[in-house]
């Protein structure tokens, strides 16, 4: 018994999930073309396995011959006889001809051959296992780490590759940790193999663990319908119901965070933010940034791009470390995101009145007319005293808010529709 052969076959079996009969199709692919190469001058020669031994026989064809000429192609009646007592001259008879150094030249000659097979035959337990089950989250042990950070994880049958692009840089891993992680996607190698690419850096990786924790979301009453990410830092969920009665960010966050919380241990203490979704831009952007209060905004459609005034104290609130948050928001509603402190803007806002007032444009001279702006407005600042365009350019925005029924805000947007008008 070829015990080294069976314990191969077991063991490729147990631990890769190929069956053993497509392993011994290809050991005996292998060694038939090592034996082709080695015997020479038989006809038809072939190699048969014994799946429950694994012995090796190597097999060649000859001819039933009355006389023998050519002893490689031919063999005598009564030799033939001893084979198969009812064979006849011009039949042919399968010979072992197994040479006893055959093992060690089979095993130069077909190591390379044999490991292409079985590759291929990994390959398709690997499509047949994993193809169907990416966007998955399935678990496994470190077994090493190469190439700086990349890890090779344990998955059971096959390894998984987890590059270190694929999970945040916050996080270490050794041999023998559990690791779990997205089946990103199964794809195939150059050298005929097939591989397990994982991911915990990806965006759909935490959508996965919300589903393995909120029922509501495999059942289709809560739907995520955005979710960005900087992985390992912060990811940021916007989610809908379609039932009236039931909160979808309530639901994500679990009693006392308890479903939230399981997620962010996962995550290593990523922050999450989950909010109400809506289809108007701006409002998810207020969503997002509840509880600050955007003062001002101004969205550039053509470019794509918002900018938002805010408070001094929520500035650094608004734009995050590094500009994270902001960043995130503006992925959130696809749009570009500038902040800008409302001390800032009022500076800017000062400077270009005082440009305006001091302009020769005869029409700021005119008795006072503002687009935009009810004629009860512009006669209560006529009233006032600031009966033209010049004369509200030159006030303060203070002088203005205390004439009767202007308050601060409609300050601001006296002075927005004068200066629109004269951009």
């Amino acid at each position: 018994m070829n015990k080294d052969l069976i314990a191969i076959f077991e063991y490729l079996e147990r631990e890769k999930g190929i069956k053993r009969d497509i392993i011994i199709n290809a050991v005996e692919e292998a060694l038939r073309a090592a034996a082709r190469k080695n015997i020479k001058g038989f006809i038809n020669v072939t190699v048969k396995v014994n799946a429950k031994t694994g012995d090796i026989d190597v097999i060649a064809q000859k001819e039933v011959v009355d006389k023998v000429t050519i002893p490689e192609e031919e063999i005598s009646l009564e030799d033939a006889q001893v084979i198969n007592p009812y064979c006849e001259i011009g039949q042919w008879v399968d010979i072992v001809i197994t040479p006893n150094d055959f093992g060690r030249i089979a095993a130069q000659t077909a190591r390379q051959v044999m490991s292409q097979k079985l590759k291929s035959a990994e390959r398709d337990v690997i499509y047949e296992e994993y193809r169907h089950r990416a966007g998955e989250i399935i678990s496994g042990t470190v077994k090493r780490v190469i190439r700086g950070a990349t890890l090779i994880v344990d998955l059971g049958k096959v390894e998984g590759i987890l590059p270190d692009r694929f999970y945040p840089k916050t996080e270490q891993y050794n041999v023998g940790d559990r690791v779990q992680a997205l089946l990103y996607e199964v794809r195939d190698t150059e050298n005929g193999g097939a591989e397990v690419i994982l991911s915990r850096s990806h965006p759909e990786f935490v959508a996965q663990l919300f589903k393995m924790e909120v029922p509501e979301l495999n059942d289709g009453t809560i739907i995520i319908e955005r979710i960005v990410r900087e992985a390992g830092y912060r990811t940021k969920i916007a989610v809908t119901s379609s039932d009236s009665k039931v909160d979808p960010v309530g639901a994500c966050v679990g009693v006392r965070g308890t479903r939230v919380k399981n997620i962010i241990r996962e995550l290593n203490n990523e922050k999450i933010d989950i909010m109400p979704y809506s289809n108007d831009p701006l409002q998810l952007l207020q969503n997002a940034l509840n509880p600050v209060e955007i003062k001002k905004y101004n969205v550039d459609t053509e470019h794509k791009t918002i900018t938002l005034i805010v408070e001094d104290e929520t500035y650094p609130t608004v734009l995050g470390k590094r500009g994270l948050n902001a960043r995130l928001n503006g992925e959130l509603i696809e749009m570009d995101i500038h902040v800008q402190k409302l001390s800032d803007y009022k500076a800017a806002m000062n400077i270009h009145r005082n440009q305006l007032a001091t302009s020769d444009d005869p029409t700021l001279d005119e008795p006072l007319a503002i687009d935009g702006i009810s004629n009860l407005i512009t006669e209560n600042l006529a009233s006032s005293g600031f009966d033209t365009l010049r004369k509200v350019l030159n006030s303060t925005p203070e002088q203005l808010a205390t004439i009767p029924g202007i308050s601060a805000d409609m300050v601001d947007k006296i002075l927005d529709q004068i200066r629109k008008k004269r951009m």
